[in-house]
C-alpha cells in the first residue's frame, strides 16, 4: 500500500480520538520539534479520520454510525497508511482491530513473591495503537470505552470479534524521554536547532 492518504483512496469515513489522559506530561513532550499529541492527531488526519474530542457525548459519536479509532498519543509516529489499513480491516471484518507489537522485554513468572522461570516471548504481544472499533461495536457500547487501550481490549474480549495486526516499528509506544529519542532516531533526523 502506498502512503496515499485515506481521502485519496475514497475509503469510508471514521471518527478518531487521540488518547492523552492519565499519561502525565509525556504526550506534550517533543519529537521532531512537535508535541507527541499533535503528531498523533496529524496521523489520524492523514488517514482521513475525523478527530473528535473525548468530551463529545458518546451518544453523538454513535449517531454517526462510523468506525471509531482510539489512537494513543504515546504512539505518535504511527503511519497514517497503517491507521487507514486498520480502519479498512475493522469495517471489512466487522471486528475490533488491535495494533500490536512483539514483546521484547524479559518476562518472568512470579509465585508468592518469588521470581521464577522466564516466559517464552514467542507468543506474547503488547497492544500498540490504534484500536479501531467498527460501527457495530460503537453502537453496542454504553459509553466511551476509556483511555487505557489494554483495558479497552480486555473489556471487549469475549463480547466482540477481535483481530490483531502487527504494527510497524514506528508505531511503538514511548514511556520515557529516552524512548522518545530512540523513536525520533528511528523515524528520521531530528530537526536542526534554531
Amino acid at each position: 500500500m502506498s502512503d496515499m492518504t485515506y481521502d485519496e483512496r475514497e475509503l469510508p469515513p471514521a471518527l478518531g480520538v487521540v488518547l492523552d489522559e492519565d499519561r502525565g506530561a509525556l504526550p506534550y513532550a517533543l519529537i521532531h520539534g512537535e508535541a507527541l499529541v499533535a503528531c498523533a492527531a496529524w496521523a489520524l488526519g492523514g488517514a482521513g479520520v475525523t478527530p473528535v474530542d473525548v468530551g463529545v457525548p458518546w451518544s453523538s459519536v454513535q449517531t454517526a454510525e462510523e468506525a471509531v479509532v482510539l489512537h494513543d498519543a504515546l504512539c505518535p509516529m504511527t503511519p497514517a497508511a497503517f491507521i487507514a489499513r486498520c480502519v479498512e480491516q475493522a469495517l471489512e471484518h466487522d471486528a475490533v482491530v488491535v495494533a500490536v507489537r512483539p514483546v521484547t522485554d524479559t518476562v518472568k513468572h512470579v509465585d508468592a513473591g518469588v521470581v521464577g522461570e522466564t516466559v517464552d516471548r514467542e507468543g506474547l504481544l503488547a497492544p500498540s495503537s490504534p484500536v479501531v472499533l467498527p460501527p457495530s461495536v460503537v453502537g453496542a457500547l454504553d459509553d466511551f470505552p476509556g483511555q487505557d487501550l489494554t483495558a479497552v481490549v480486555a473489556g471487549l474480549r469475549g463480547r466482540h470479534a477481535i483481530e490483531t495486526v502487527l504494527a510497524p516499528p514506528e508505531a511503538r509506544r514511548v514511556t520515557s524521554a529516552e524512548e522518545i529519542v530512540l523513536l525520533e532516531a528511528l523515524t528520521g533526523e531530528a530537526p536542526t536547532p534554531f
